[in-house]
C-alpha cells in the first residue's frame, strides 16, 4: 500500500516538499538497510563490459567521448573509477519485469483509460462543426480545422515527448501527469473560449499535449512485460486509441444537439480530469533507467560516496554532442524513411488507412444524414460498426499469436526472435479486406440501399486496419530495435499530418466525385498498399540484408 503511494506523483512530491527521507521511505533509507556486496567494494570497481562495449562504441564515433571512455586496461586519471548501481538479485522488486501481475494490469489499464481520453478527443468535436460555424461565422473548412489541428498537435508531440521521457532524471510518469494536467485545463479552455482563433489555437495545444500516450505507452509496457506477452497487451491497449474516434461522434452527438457545440468540450474535461487524478495517485513510474537513478541518488546520500552510479547517467555523461543527439531524434528517422523501403512503405501504409480512418468523419454527415435521415445524434451511431470489427481483429490476432509465434520466441535469440517476415501473414491475410471494405461502403452509399450495408463494409475495413497496424509495429520494433522509437515517432507524425489533411480535403473531394467516387479513390489506393505488404512479406529479409539500418 505504501509503496504504491511512495511511487505515485503525488508520493514523490510529498518527498520533494517535505525533504524528509523517514516519509514514506525506501528500504535504501531505513535504518535497517545493509549496502549490497558489490557496493561495499572499494571504489577502484571497473566498468561492467555491457557499458564498456557501449562505450567503445561511441568511441569510434567522437573523439568527445574517446576522452572519457575507460577500461579495465586503463583506468582514468581524475579519480576512482565508478561503482555501477544494478538491481540488487534477479527477483528484485523495484524491477517492474518483478511486478505482480496485478500491479500490471492496474498499469495498463490507466494507460488505456489515458489513451482513451486523449483520442476521443479528437472526434467529440466533430458533431459541434454546424454549431461552430453559426456561433463564429465561419465556413465549413474552418470549422474542421478544429479535428484537423488537433491531430495534427498529437503527430508533432511525439518528437518532443519521446525523447524527453527517456532520460532517467525525467522518466515516463512525471511525463504523463505533467501534460494530462494540462491536457484537462486546455479542455475546460476550449469549452468557455469566445473567439475561434483562441479555439483553433486551443485544440492544437490540446493534441500537442495529450500526444505523450503516442509517445511513450508502448515504452512503458515494454517495461514491464517480457518481449512474447508485449504483444498481447499492446493489441488490447491499442483498442483504446482506435475505438477513441469511432465513439467520439455518438458519445457527444446526442449531448450536442441538446446542450449545444460547447458540451462536447465539457465532456472532454470531465474525462480527462479523473484519469489525471487517478495517474496522479497511483501511477508508479516504470522506466528502469530512471528506477535505478533515483536508487543511484539515494544510495550516494545514505553512503555518502560521490562514486555511485548508474549505468544510464553515466552513459548520457559520455554522450555526443547536443548537435549529434539532436540530428538522431529528428533527422535519423527521416533519414531511415528516404534510404530504406521498408520503413517508408509502412509510413506511407499507416498514413493512407490513418487518412481514411479519418476521412469517414466527413463522409458519415453526407451518407447517412442527406441520404438517409439521420439526426446529429444518430449520424455517430454508424461508428459502432468498428467494434465488431476490432473484436474480430484482435482475437484473431491474439490466437494466431499463440499458436504461431509466441512459442518459437522463446527458442529464438533477439531481437529478431526468428523470421521476422513471418509476422507479417496475418497482414499480408486481410489486407484484401481494406479495399473490399471500401469498395462495398463507396458503391452502397446510396439512398436506394439500406444503410446496414455501407456499416457492413466499414466493419470489414476495419478487420484490416487493426491487423495491419499490429504487425506493421511488431516488424518495425523487432528489424529496426535501435532505431525504432525514432521511427515510430515519425511515423506519428506523417500518418498524423496525412490525416489531418484529409479531414481538410475529403469534404471537397466527396462534393466534387460523390461519396462512391471519392472512397473509391481511396480503395484504389489501398490496393496498391496491399500490393506493397505482399511484397515486404516475400521479400522483406533481402531488404533487411541491403539495409544500413535493419537488424539482419
Amino acid at each position: 500500500m505504501w509503496d504504491a503511494v511512495r511511487e505515485s506523483s503525488i508520493g514523490q512530491i510529498t518527498r520533494l516538499v517535505f525533504r524528509r527521507p523517514d516519509l514514506l521511505p525506501y528500504p535504501e533509507e531505513l535504518d535497517s538497510f545493509e549496502l549490497p556486496a558489490c557496493l561495499s567494494w572499494s571504489p577502484s570497481v571497473l566498468l561492467d563490459s555491457k557499458l564498456e562495449d557501449e562505450l567503445k562504441k561511441q568511441e569510434g564515433r567522437s573523439r568527445r567521448v574517446e576522452q572519457y571512455v575507460f577500461s579495465t586496461d586503463a583506468p582514468r586519471n581524475n579519480g576512482p573509477d565508478p561503482v555501477i548501481v544494478d538491481w540488487y538479485s534477479p527477483s528484485d522488486p523495484s524491477n517492474p519485469q518483478n511486478w505482480t501481475f496485478a500491479k500490471k494490469v492496474w498499469i495498463t489499464t490507466q494507460m488505456g483509460l489515458y489513451t482513451f481520453a486523449v483520442y476521443i478527443g479528437s472526434s467529440l468535436y466533430a458533431p459541434s462543426e454546424a454549431a461552430v460555424m453559426s456561433t463564429f461565422n465561419t465556413s465549413y473548412e474552418a470549422a474542421t480545422l478544429g479535428i484537423a489541428l488537433y491531430v495534427a498537435g498529437y503527430g508533432l508531440g511525439p518528437l518532443l515527448w519521446a525523447p524527453l521521457s527517456e532520460i532517467p532524471a525525467i522518466g515516463r510518469t512525471s511525463i504523463y501527469t505533467v501534460t494530462l494536467f494540462v491536457f484537462a485545463w486546455l479542455a475546460l479552455g476550449a469549452t468557455v473560449v469566445n473567439s475561434f482563433g483562441g479555439l483553433l489555437a486551443l485544440r492544437f495545444l490540446l493534441g500537442f499535449f495529450g500526444s505523450p500516450c503516442l509517445a511513450a505507452v508502448g515504452a512503458t509496457l515494454d517495461d514491464m512485460f517480457a518481449p512474447w506477452k508485449l504483444p498481447y497487451v499492446l493489441t488490447i491497449w491499442s483498442a483504446s486509441a482506435t475505438l477513441g474516434p469511432a465513439l467520439g461522434p455518438i458519445v457527444s452527438g446526442f449531448a450536442v444537439s441538446e446542450m449545444g457545440w460547447r458540451w462536447s468540450g465539457w465532456e472532454l474535461f470531465w474525462l480527462a480530469a479523473p484519469v489525471w487524478l487517478l495517474m496522479f495517485l497511483t501511477l508508479p513510474e516504470t522506466n528502469p533507467e530512471t528506477i535505478l537513478h533515483r536508487r543511484a541518488m539515494r544510495l550516494r546520500a545514505c553512503a555518502g560516496r560521490s562514486d555511485i552510479t548508474c549505468e544510464a547517467d553515466l552513459r548520457r555523461a559520455h554522450m555526443l554532442t547536443t548537435r549529434q543527439i539532436v540530428v538522431d531524434a529528428l533527422i535519423k528517422p527521416w533519414e531511415i524513411n528516404a534510404l530504406d523501403p521498408a520503413v517508408l512503405y509502412t509510413t506511407v501504409y499507416a498514413s493512407v488507412l490513418y487518412g481514411t480512418y479519418y476521412s469517414f468523419f466527413e463522409a458519415f454527415p453526407l451518407v447517412f444524414t442527406d441520404m438517409h435521415g439521420f439526426n446529429l445524434g444518430e449520424s455517430g451511431l454508424p461508428f459502432l460498426a468498428f467494434m465488431p470489427g476490432l473484436v474480430i481483429a484482435i482475437s484473431g490476432y491474439i490466437i494466431w499469436f499463440r499458436l504461431q509465434v509466441e512459442p518459437k520466441m522463446h527458442k529464438e535469440a533477439p531481437p529478431l526472435y526468428g523470421d521476422p517476415e513471418s509476422r507479417l501473414f496475418p497482414a499480408v491475410a486481410t489486407t484484401i479486406l481494406g479495399p473490399i471494405g471500401l469498395f462495398i461502403f463507396a458503391w452502397t452509399s446510396r439512398p436506394d440501399i439500406h444503410w446496414i450495408v455501407p456499416i457492413i463494409g466499414l466493419m470489414v475495413l476495419f478487420i484490416c486496419f487493426v491487423i495491419a497496424f499490429q504487425c506493421m509495429n511488431f516488424y518495425i520494433a523487432r528489424c529496426y530495435p535501435k532505431y525504432s522509437a525514432s521511427i515510430f515517432a515519425a511515423n506519428t507524425f506523417a500518418r498524423s499530418c496525412f490525416a489531418a489533411g484529409s479531414i481538410l480535403f475529403s469534404k471537397p473531394m466527396y462534393d466534387k466525385l460523390g461519396v462512391g467516387g471519392g472512397v473509391s479513390v481511396l480503395g484504389g489506393l489501398s490496393v496498391l498498399c496491399a500490393g506493397g505488404m505482399v511484397f515486404l512479406w516475400r521479400y522483406g529479409d533481402k531488404l533487411r540484408l541491403r539495409s544500413r539500418f535493419a537488424q539482419s
